[in-house]
């Protein structure tokens, strides 16, 4: 295929699948005016069943998704300020305060290197306590939500 056979010569679409308003130019006019739908009637009435993205909009400003939203930020967002935190002190430490860094611990092992085993232990420690508290707190509830929407979905593509 040649660069200059356009966008419509290999088949591919470039209008917004989830799009429900009519695809139009800059000028305004419709570009789908001549297209006639093949499957549909000629006068076909407007359906009644609500579009893809009106349920999702429906779910998204639900009660029940806020509280998932809302237990999953009450979680991350101070776990991820705490480790930020302790990385960036084990940073500033390292390159302020050498000598208290490389002060022995045991033997060869300094302050340092308990620092640094430190920061890999936070992350493993993180990392668990992250998806004990998704499926403590928030995993149920979500599931409950995805099958809801599935369910409100069912039969739309037909």
């Amino acid at each position: 295929m040649e660069k200059e056979a356009g966008p419509g010569a290999a088949g591919v679409r470039l209008d917004d699948p989830w799009d429900d308003a009519p695809d139009s130019d800059r000028c305004g006019r419709d570009r789908t005016a001549g297209i006639a739908d093949l499957d549909a009637p000629a006068a076909a009435a407007p359906d009644p069943e609500p579009s893809a993205a009106d349920i999702y909009l429906e779910v998204h400003r639900s009660a029940a998704f806020r509280e998932v939203r809302r237990r999953y930020r009450r979680f991350v967002a101070p776990a991820a300020l705490a480790f930020l935190l302790w990385y960036l002190a084990y940073v500033v430490a390292a390159t302020t305060a050498p000598e208290l860094m490389a002060r022995p611990v045991a033997g060869a092992v300094n302050v340092a290197m308990v620092a640094g085993l430190g920061q890999f232990l936070t992350t493993f420690l993180l990392t668990w306590a992250y998806a004990r508290h998704a499926r403590l707190r928030r995993d149920r509830a979500a599931l409950d939500l995805r099958w809801d929407t599935q369910e409100m979905t069912r039969g739309l593509g037909r």
